[in-house]
């Protein structure tokens, strides 16, 4: 036992290898060292081949090459066996809960699953496209996919490829951080018609997500109407009236680029049913609101009366949030503000507050949206558990396009998995998921859709180290053996599933970069998973 796991960890070390239990570690600045590390084979594995079934390598391999990290050399004057830990879904959640568990743990073994083709999750679909130093942390992620330790699957779907009790049978420990797949409902009528659109869908629409490629979202009014007002509510604004030189720099995909250059619209407004002091977006995604080029910012000064005294107390983030609205809406009045903004470009945006959506309103032929009912609002009580009450006005605005950007839901899984419908998460205490030893949540699955990529971060991390707790502490029992990937890859031949490969996902990576770069894009995303199985001979 201990000769094999030796040799799993050293593996590629002859020949000057990297330490695999530093392997996690990014370079400067994040980015990745070296390119993309040695050949896998095509199960994702490096060096000597599949990590579950490498006799072929020997204790003599590690002669005058000792392991550097501490934990490794621990765990290698033992004779335990190697935990093998499976994480469900390759987002920031999944790679940072492996990183965390790898960089702890001298010996674990860990196995992402993703079931798209290609991994990184929110991180691909969810960025915007002009937000590109969001996106370098894939550079980490990839560091992590390039341990000696870690291998991805893509291509599986968990829950109908391979069940959770599945996994169970060939882990020792299950992670589920597959995210947010759907999104919360409106609950009004009218939300069903045509030219109505869930941020989520919208978003995966410029973004490349397979699923979302279909849209075919109608630009053809001049009005859109933003329910929402977090960073994905701004990020839509901004990539609608955003100048089409600036987006064709970006990884936004063609078809979307090709949609938005015959756009009409050219006036958005944000609508939220409280306040200005319970805007959920942060003050660098408005700052770049307000300064993009060719649109102007519409906002009535009425709706900031007094909060210079109100936000004085408050913390330091929403002080200058709050500040910096005012001195938008201090700068001209509201009228001068829509003339300025039609004189000098045809695009302007705005902030609505206190309304709450009551029904879309369809056209005379009932055929799609033509506009908006909403409530008015007052607010009980202060800061963010004021609550928005209507106060019987009503209010209607025309649109042709309305985008409900009011939150993300995740989904259960598997029905082996406990689930809490109604607040859309697995129940869960730091992670470990209640009445199920050996099983795991990270991410928006265990806290809810919200936060910001360093939020998942630290969630990950502390589900880890609660994995990496049950570990030292003796909850987790290690000592039979698991077959990992070696029983799942059976499974999945059974069912005719063909997992993809880390090595696999780079060779559509490159194929995508070498797209991007004919047309003076980082990247032309591919958004058909038939093409990116094409590429790598699936």
């Amino acid at each position: 036992m201990l000769s094999k796991a030796l040799c799993r960890l050293t593996i590629g070390r002859r020949g000057g290898g990297r330490d695999p239990a530093a392997a996690v570690e990014p370079g400067p600045g994040g980015r990745v060292a070296g390119g993309a590390g040695p050949e896998r084979d095509k199960r994702g594995s490096r060096g000597c081949g599949n990590r579950a079934r490498s006799p072929c390598c020997t204790p003599g391999a590690v002669r005058g090459a000792g392991p550097r990290d501490p934990g490794l050399r621990r765990w290698l004057s033992s004779a335990a066996p190697a935990p093998r830990v499976c994480v469900v879904g390759s987002g920031p959640a999944g790679f940072y809960t492996a990183q965390h568990i790898l960089k702890h743990h001298g010996g674990a073994l860990v196995d992402i699953y993703e079931k798209l083709p290609v991994p990184f999750g929110l991180v691909r679909f969810g960025v915007a496209p002009d937000h590109p130093e969001v996106k370098n942390v894939i550079n980490t992620f990839t560091q992590t996919a390039h341990s000696e330790r870690c291998s991805y699957y893509g291509n599986v779907t968990v829950g109908r490829d391979v069940t959770v009790p599945e996994l169970r049978q060939a882990y020792h420990a299950v992670v589920l951080s597959y995210g947010a797949e759907d999104n919360r409902v409106l609950g009004i009528p009218g939300e069903n018609l045509p030219g109505v659109y869930s941020a989520r869908a919208f978003v995966g629409w410029y973004n490349g997500l397979p699923e979302n490629q279909d849209l075919k979202p109608d630009l053809s009014c001049e009005t859109a109407l933003i329910l929402g007002h977090g960073n994905v509510a701004l990020d839509i604004a901004r990539i609608l009236l955003s100048p089409l030189h600036l987006l064709r720099k970006t990884d936004i995909t063609d078809s979307s680029l090709a949609a938005l250059a015959c756009s009409k619209v050219k006036r958005v407004w944000l609508v939220g049913r409280r306040g200005p002091l319970q805007v959920a977006f942060t003050i660098k995604e408005l700052r770049e609101m307000i300064n993009l080029p060719g649109a102007r910012a519409v906002l009535d000064p009425a709706d900031f009366t007094g909060l210079e005294s109100a936000v004085k107390d408050a913390s330091r983030p929403r002080k200058r949030l709050t500040e910096l609205m005012i001195k938008t809406a201090l700068e001209k009045p509201v009228e001068m503000q829509a003339a300025a903004a039609r004189a000098a470009g045809p695009r302007e945006w705005g902030l609505k507050f206190q309304r709450s959506p009551q029904e879309v309103l369809p056209s005379a032929d009932g055929r799609r949206a033509r506009g908006i009912r909403m409530a008015l609002t007052r607010l009980e009580g202060s800061g963010d558990s004021a609550k928005a009450i209507p106060t019987g006005d009503v209010e209607e605005l025309e649109c042709g396009l309305v985008l409900s950007s009011i939150g993300y839901r995740s989904l259960p899984l598997d029905p082996a998995v406990p689930f809490d419908s109604q607040r859309g998460v697995i129940p869960n205490s730091s992670g470990r998921v209640e009445g199920v030893p050996g099983l795991y949540c990270s991410g928006w699955v265990k806290r809810g859709p919200t936060g910001m990529i360093i939020t998942t971060m630290n969630d990950s991390f502390d589900t880890a180290q609660s994995l990496l707790e049950d570990l030292q502490g003796g909850v987790l029992d290690i000592s039979p053996s698991r077959e990992g990937f070696g029983l799942v890859e059976s499974i999945l031949h059974s069912r005719g599933v063909r997992p993809v490969s880390f090595l696999d996902w780079e060779k559509i990576d490159a194929a995508e970069v070498a797209r991007g770069k004919a047309t003076g894009k980082p990247r032309e995303k591919i958004v058909d998973p038939a093409e990116m199985l094409r590429i790598i001979g699936h």
